[in-house]
C-alpha cells in the first residue's frame, strides 16, 4: 500500500479538488512530489500531507499554520511539538470562531429588532406586514424579469 504512486489527476479526483489547487499547495511547499520526466508523481506521504492540508483548510487554519504543523512532524518524529502546535492553533481557531459566533448573534438580534420595528410600523398604518412582504416580493420579481 505504501508503494502506490498517484498522478495529480488521481489525487484531484479522490479529494474532489482541482489539479491547480494541488499545484498551488506545491508552490507553498506543502507538497513536494517526485518527478517522472515532466509528470508529477505522488506517494502515500504526499497523499497524507494533502489530507492534512485539506482538513486544516476545512477547519479554517491558515496555510502557514498547516505548513508549520506538517514541518514539525518532519523535524521531530516523537510528535510532541506537533501535538502542542495543533493545540495552540486549535485554541486560537476556537477563539476566533467564538468571536464570530458572538458577532453573528449580535447582528441577528439587531436584524430581528429592525424587522419587528418595521412590522409594527406597518401595522400602525393599518397594513398587514405579511401582505406587504408578498407585494414587495412580487414587485421586485417583475422588475428583475
Amino acid at each position: 500500500m505504501n508503494d502506490k504512486l498517484y498522478s495529480i489527476t488521481e489525487l484531484a479526483d479522490e479529494f474532489d479538488i482541482t489539479p491547480r489547487a494541488i499545484r498551488f499547495y506545491e508552490t507553498k511547499n506543502l507538497l513536494a512530489p517526485q518527478r517522472a520526466g515532466a509528470t508529477r508523481v505522488y506517494n502515500y506521504r504526499d497523499r497524507a500531507r494533502l489530507m492534512l492540508v485539506l482538513r486544516g483548510k476545512r477547519l479554517g487554519f491558515s496555510l502557514e499554520d498547516i505548513k508549520e504543523y506538517i514541518d514539525l512532524y518532519d523535524a521531530e518524529r516523537s510528535g510532541t511539538e506537533q501535538l502542542a502546535h495543533l493545540m495552540l492553533v486549535g485554541r486560537r481557531r476556537i477563539s476566533e470562531l467564538e468571536q464570530q459566533l458572538d458577532d453573528v448573534q449580535t447582528t441577528l438580534g439587531e436584524l430581528r429588532k429592525i424587522e419587528r420595528e418595521a412590522a409594527d410600523a406597518l401595522t400602525q398604518k393599518g397594513i398587514d406586514p405579511e401582505k406587504a412582504l408578498l407585494d414587495i416580493r412580487s414587485k421586485l420579481a417583475m422588475e428583475t424579469a
